[in-house]
């Protein structure tokens, strides 16, 4: 990750613990000691599994503690809690790498987003399997690597792959409509920080052309899901999903112009989130502090 100036940056803390007294006013006076404005906080417990969540922010400026001695600081509550903590700072920009197919639509909309500011990342690069949107990463002036892949060489191009995410300091992969499964050696590369979109008519209308055999099904609801990828195949916990309405009276193509434009956004508000510091794996789900 690379740093961006910002006029108010802000530290980020991700916790999740077992439930018990305490923990917001340890917190919150944690932070109070050392002069820290809270700009944010969200909280959320889990009754029947008896977990606390919680998302707290607040300014760098003023605050009694470096940076590197922040860590060390927080390290009595961690153990007094039995807390599994993030530390994030809002100035520190992370680097996403896009991974594509043929699709464009998720494409064009997450470089149309970065490039206008809403999306919060650096896009150092582009990973496909085929060649065919190598001219938008060019539009874009971002580089475009093409890693053809068959059941032969698989495991030799994902190791590929991640060597080079790796060189680039890539914190986060995005599929933006990839065509391809990935294996255990990308996905235990990268835990939590691969995020898919796709069609929300699996298992019942799997394949390639879900929308066409939806229609075919007189379906009245479209929608799209946007997950963290896991080893188990759209298994993963799910960030974002929308629906919108379609009728009788819907071509196909209404079907898929509704659909991507569905995707489209609800990817969109994944990676946003995520880059907000905004979401907490638990479980095979996500506390999203939204």
């Amino acid at each position: 990750m690379s740093s961006l100036s910002t006029d108010s940056p802000t530290a980020i803390l991700l916790i999740s613990c077992p439930d018990k007294p305490g923990i917001v006013a340890a917190i919150s006076s944690f932070l109070f000691e050392n002069r820290g404005n809270i700009v944010d906080i969200n909280q959320h417990v889990d009754q029947e599994e008896g977990a606390f969540f919680m998302r707290v922010e607040w300014e760098i400026e003023g605050f009694a503690l470096k940076r590197e001695d922040l860590v060390s600081s927080l390290m009595p509550l961690v153990d007094r809690f039995s807390m599994k903590w993030e530390l994030h700072f809002s100035d520190i920009v992370p680097r996403a790498a896009l991974f594509v197919t043929r699709d464009n639509h998720c494409f064009y909309d997450l470089l149309s987003r970065h490039e206008s500011g809403e999306l919060g990342m650096e896009i150092p690069l582009i990973l496909s399997n085929r060649d065919d949107l190598r001219s938008v990463a060019e539009r874009f002036g971002i580089p475009f690597h093409v890693f053809p892949i068959n059941q032969g060489n698989k495991e030799a191009q994902e190791k590929a792959e991640i060597a080079l995410l790796r060189e680039n300091g890539i914190d986060l992969v995005i599929l933006a409509r990839y065509m391809q499964i990935l294996s255990p050696l990308m996905t235990t590369a990268f835990p939590n920080r691969i995020i898919n979109i796709h069609h929300s008519f699996l298992p019942a209308f799997p394949g390639a052309r879900p929308y066409h055999s939806a229609h075919r099904r007189g379906v009245k609801l479209v929608g799209a899901t946007s997950h963290y990828v896991t080893e188990e195949l759209d298994e993963g916990p799910i960030i974002v999903q929308g629906v919108t309405p379609v009728s009788h009276s819907d071509a196909v193509q209404d079907f898929v112009r509704k659909g991507r434009a569905l995707e489209q956004s609800v990817l969109s508000r994944a990676v946003w989130l995520h880059l907000n510091r905004r979401i907490l794996a638990y479980a095979n789900r996500t506390i999203v502090f939204g």
